[in-house]
């Protein structure tokens, strides 16, 4: 916090009180009690009686200098790193961005002259201050720097190794080189993130990293190309791949320790126009949610899948695209069943999360244990439950349908569109539809949506938008007062609004940097059948999947694009979000 004199304190203080952000007596009682040469303004501070944001905004009403919340601010990386981290910490400044050849500049103390000047010497531009918080300026650099440092330092000695003419032996790059550093930060990063993949991309002049967050890809960094070869000659290193061959696909894994957290780390490397590409997968297994509700999945699908994992045989299938949850629904089914009663055997490719109490099996195709293979392997091991992490073929297919027929009950995934797609799928496969009717238990359907972030507003939705509220869920909404607490309870979201032609309520969450577009997290959409007897004629017949949908509809079955729809009428998501997964869908 800036110095301020007895006079500029007393004016703020009196501010915050007019403005019914302190209260009066409070604020008096401390101004009597500090003495002469101390601050009243800190020890209210320290008594929680303010804050330091309260304290920056008033103070730049009263200078009449533009304020800044910095928790609602996205900055880009390339605009951080228009001040050095050094200076940034030294006079606690933060660059917000260039316009017409000004840098808006967001400083703690905006009187402080010689920082000005300081600043606008180093980047060579006028400079506009911007009033903030100390405790918000301190938060931004520390969250926004040092992680980069390690790669900055591995392009500057990478770009000086090549002025002077050196060819450094991929080989001899060890553990502590600056491009190890640089991989290092960028893992870090991803991590912190709780991002689910890093892409680094070869372009004709650059080389572009990128990270999937909360499922949608965000770059961070663009490198010079010439860093390119020894980064990924490091991975290949790590990953034990051959790091001369460039013309065929690879893939490997290893572990990282990260914050005292293991990540298992899946690597595809690929040959591109401009190099080669990799894709890491990060597998957090300390961050992964092993319940179904918090997941996500509440009310009728709900009851439907705990009502199927119930029974001692038959199949549990989860359909969607890649990157759609499907194995982490999968492992918190399986959690909810799990006990020492039984013997529960899973063949996985890979074995995302380990699990203690289950026997788990990694595929391996170059020692010639396939899904198939490893599936006949489990069936003579005595199991209960069996996990295939992935129907591929009619192979597999067929000998899952086996093992359910004869007494198993099995857990797999498909990819398909939809819950009702799975059904087709599995004969276009060659499964006998009366073996597929007599085994299947419950199908499901699922997609992944961005969260809506804590910090967030509210809105009465437009024509467009309630109109389309109204098509797809208005005949499930409730219809009177009287129905809300029944109907919420049936499809598990609390205080669902009566259904109305004017307009809805519905969230969006406050961008910021760590929240981009205002989502954090993650939740699922899920659609649930169950094979009944009137579904098994329609398979026996060859239905078609829209046909299937119609009678589970009928049925009480929820859709995907439905769930979603209550989801953001609960807060969870945004109609933005239901059509950017699932605008395939009805």
């Amino acid at each position: 916090m800036a110095l301020l004199t007895k006079e500029a304190e007393n004016k703020i203080s009196a501010l915050l009180v007019a403005e019914g952000l302190a209260d009066g007596n409070l604020v008096n009682s401390v101004s009597s009690e500090v003495p002469v040469d101390q601050s009243v303004l800190a020890e209210l501070i320290k008594r929680g009686v303010i804050n330091d944001s309260m304290v920056a905004r008033a103070t730049a009403t009263l200078i009449n200098v533009p304020y800044v919340e910095l928790k609602n601010v996205a900055i880009d990386q390339d605009v951080l790193m228009l001040i050095p981290q050094e200076a940034q910490s030294r006079v606690l400044a933060i660059p917000l961005g260039d316009k017409d050849g000004v840098l808006n500049v967001a400083m703690a103390d905006v009187t402080n002259v010689q920082a000005t000047d300081y600043l606008s010497s180093l980047v060579n531009r006028p400079i506009r201050v911007w009033m903030s918080s100390e405790s918000g300026i301190r938060e931004m650099i520390e969250k926004n720097h040092g992680d980069f440092s390690g790669v900055t330092e591995a392009v500057r000695e990478t770009n000086a190794e090549e002025a002077a003419g050196e060819q450094k032996d991929v080989k001899t790059i060890v553990q502590d080189s600056p491009i190890s550093k640089a991989l290092t930060t960028i893992l870090s990063y991803a991590a912190k993130t709780k991002a689910s993949d890093i892409h680094i991309e070869p372009l004709e002049g650059s080389l572009i990293i990128r990270c999937r967050i909360d499922g949608v890809l965000r770059k961070i960094m663009d490198l010079p190309k010439n860093v390119a070869p020894a980064l990924v000659s490091r991975i290949k290193i790590l990953s034990n791949l051959k790091i001369d061959e460039h013309r065929i696909p690879q893939d490997g894994q290893f572990t990282v320790l990260v914050d005292d957290k293991e990540i298992d780390l899946r690597i595809a490397i690929s040959p591109v126009t401009w190099g080669e590409q990799v894709v890491i997968r990060l597998l957090d297994k300390s961050g992964m949610t092993m319940d179904i509700e918090k997941m996500g999945m509440s009310g009728r699908a709900l009851r439907t899948v705990l009502e199927g994992i119930k029974k001692p045989n038959g199949m549990i299938l989860t359909s969607g695209p890649t990157g759609s949850g499907k194995s982490t629904t999968l492992y918190a089914l399986i959690q909810q069943i799990k006990s020492e009663a039984i013997n529960i055997v899973t063949l996985e490719d890979p074995v995302e999360y380990k699990m203690d109490g289950i026997n788990q099996i990694q595929v391996n195709v170059d020692a010639g244990l396939t899904f198939a293979s490893g599936l006949r392997s489990i069936l003579r091991q005595d199991p209960d439950v069996v996990m295939v992490g992935e129907i591929r073929d009619s192979e597999t297919a067929g000998l899952a349908v086996q093992a359910a027929l004869t007494g198993h009950l099995v857990f797999s995934t498909l990819h398909t569109n939809s819950a009702a797609g799975i059904l087709p799928r599995l004969l276009d496969m060659g499964i006998e539809p009366f073996l597929l009717a007599s085994t299947l238990n419950v199908v499901i359907g699922q997609r992944l949506v961005r969260r809506i972030t804590e910090k967030r507003e509210t809105y009465k939705s437009s024509e467009i938008e309630t109109s389309s509220i109204n098509d797809l869920i208005g005949d499930l909404l409730p219809k009177t007062d009287a129905d809300v607490a029944k109907v919420s309870e049936d499809l598990g979201y609390p205080g669902l609004p009566v259904k109305n032609d004017k307009y809805y309520m519905l969230s969006k969450g406050m961008a910021t940097k760590e929240t981009p577009g205002g989502y954090k997290g993650r939740a699922g959409l899920y659609e649930t059948i169950e094979v009944d007897e009137d579904i098994q004629k329609l398979i026996i017949s060859h239905a078609t999947s829209a046909e299937i949908m119609r009678l589970a509809k009928s049925k009480g079955t929820v859709t995907m694009r439905q769930d979603g729809m209550l989801k953001v009428l609960s807060g969870i998501t945004t109609i933005e979000e239901v059509n950017r997964v699932a605008s395939d869908l009805t």
